[in-house]
């Protein structure tokens, strides 16, 4: 009897336990980890199933599982810097749970694991995004005429523009997309705000990311833009969009809107415009805080 309930008792506790698996999402992570002879699957599909087989039955019997992103170049890296054999399980899960707490990892919520997986690659890539754009901006340095520091100067006017625009904005859901491109490479960012009872809410993750490139756009001059499309239940979607420039944003008319939307970017035919949605002249955003000209 008292060895039922030891086994009653423990099958409890193991219900307390949160666990994590690291998947690895494409074929090219998946055949980088077969050159380990303990690491047992040999076609990425066929893992894919006995994983969310795993994930379904730990959901079953109530089981919380943080599901991260698995990168092998980043394990192999990380083994070696840990003094740890790559070829072996237990390096496998010290590296995913480290993962877990320092990356972009999502929590199983009985989803087909194709979205779960679309949703995690979607956070890496935002995670990729924001870390890339802070890295530009410390990069700024000073400002060699006054001292300030340039990247900050532009997250603070990225801010304040940001809120301007909340505030400004007709009510209903907000979805804001920025755009600067690069070189070497484009970053785009996106923001959802909602109207609630206590005023307008927002994720503050995303709204960080958001303002971080858009610090950017502000600090290079772009190119890029910003544009908003507000939904409001019956009546049409709303367009507004901006040209990033050094000193804030420019709106757009009317028609610079339309065309930005119905014209292919790398074709640049025109796409039929959307039904029951407004392209709208944008509100001037002029920032009159703008701190000091780091043009002189």
């Amino acid at each position: 009897m008292a060895y039922t309930d030891h086994r009653t008792l423990r099958r409890a506790l193991r219900r307390e336990i949160a666990g994590t698996i690291g998947v690895l999402t494409d074929e090219h992570d998946f055949r980088a980890m077969r050159r380990y002879d303990s690491f047992v699957f040999d076609d990425h599909a066929t893992y894919l199933k006995h994983v969310e087989a795993v994930l379904r039955t730990r959901a079953l019997q109530g089981s919380h599982t943080t599901v991260a992103l698995f990168d092998p170049e980043e394990y192999a890296d990380w083994c070696a810097h840990h003094g740890l054999d790559p070829d072996h399980p237990v390096s496998r899960t010290r590296f995913t749970a480290d993962r877990a707490a320092t990356g972009p990892a999502v929590p199983y919520d009985g989803r087909p694991l194709t979205d779960l997986m679309n949703t995690l690659v979607d956070e890496a890539v935002r995670r990729a995004t924001w870390e890339y754009a802070t890295t530009l901006l410390a990069r700024l340095g000073p400002c060699a005429s006054c001292g300030e520091d340039l990247g900050h100067a532009a997250f603070a006017r990225a801010s304040r523009l940001v809120s301007r625009i909340l505030d400004t904005a007709p009510p209903g859901h907000r979805h804001l997309v920025v755009s600067v491109s690069g070189p070497p490479e484009s970053l785009v960012a996106v923001l959802h705000a909602d109207d609630t009872d206590d005023g307008v809410h927002i994720d503050e993750t995303e709204a960080l990311e958001f303002t971080t490139v858009l610090a950017v756009g502000l600090a290079t001059a772009g190119p890029g833009g910003l544009v908003m499309r507000t939904s409001t239940p019956g009546a049409p979607d709303r367009i507004h969009g901006w040209r990033i420039r050094s000193n804030g944003l420019l709106p757009l008319t009317a028609g610079e809107v339309f065309d930005a939307y119905c014209t292919d970017t790398e074709t640049g035919e025109i796409i039929p415009p959307e039904s029951n949605v407004d392209y709208c002249a944008s509100p001037d955003l002029t920032d009159t805080d703008h701190g000091p000209d780091h043009h002189h």
